[in-house]
């Protein structure tokens, strides 16, 4: 899947200087948090928006947040069409598909055909690449 939106490109030591180390692991080393990390946003209840740190654009609605019991955040479809690109991942010795910001690229996790309806995705999140914004602020 591609997106049309404008891209953001940034060097490695852009990256280094607004991302936590932790943000950047996963964000541009495409690693990953551990499951149920205490502020990851799986517990977060409230209405609201989770923003790509590395752009702040609008990637998951809380409209679309399921528990999948995995210790990450899990969505059934990002918040718009196009915000977020995937592609393969082959690393680990599985199959997968990545997803990552449509817009400045920062690797987000991993989606997967075992979710809910009314997609059948489970968009399985780090939640240290994301910013939530409730959506009474």
């Amino acid at each position: 899947m591609t997106s049309h939106l404008p891209k953001i490109e940034r060097t490695d030591a852009e990256w280094r200087a607004m991302l936590t180390p932790e943000q950047y692991k996963i964000g541009v080393k495409d690693g990953t948090e551990r499951a149920f990390t205490p502020g990851n946003h799986n517990d977060e209840k409230r209405t609201g928006r989770y923003h790509c740190v590395g752009c702040d654009t609008v990637l998951w609605s809380s409209e679309h947040k399921f528990d999948s019991g995995t210790g990450w955040p899990s969505y059934f479809q990002p918040a718009n069409e196009g915000v977020v690109e995937t592609k393969s991942d082959n690393k680990l010795f599985m199959r997968r598909t990545e997803c990552h910001c449509a817009v400045c690229g920062l690797h987000m996790g991993h989606v997967f055909p075992d979710g809910p309806p009314p997609t059948g995705e489970r968009w399985c999140i780090n939640g240290a690449v994301l910013n939530f914004v409730p959506e009474d602020s």
